[in-house]
């Protein structure tokens, strides 16, 4: 029988990396690391095109 699968640990983004996209975008640090969740990965530029669909939203 096969074991559950198990949801990967969402990938953690550095807290200078939060602190440099939250003073860039004038967003707070729960919307970055929100996006990092969902999108499930830290890496700056995706966290990057993320925010700025975002912000054509509105």
């Amino acid at each position: 029988m096969a074991a559950p699968s198990a949801k990967p640990p969402a990938p953690e983004a550095s807290e200078e990396e939060i602190a440099y996209l939250v003073r860039k975008h004038r967003i707070s640090p729960a919307i970055v690391r929100e996006i990092v969740r969902r999108i499930g990965s830290a890496e700056r530029s995706a966290i990057e095109r993320e925010i700025r669909k975002g912000m054509m939203r509105r």
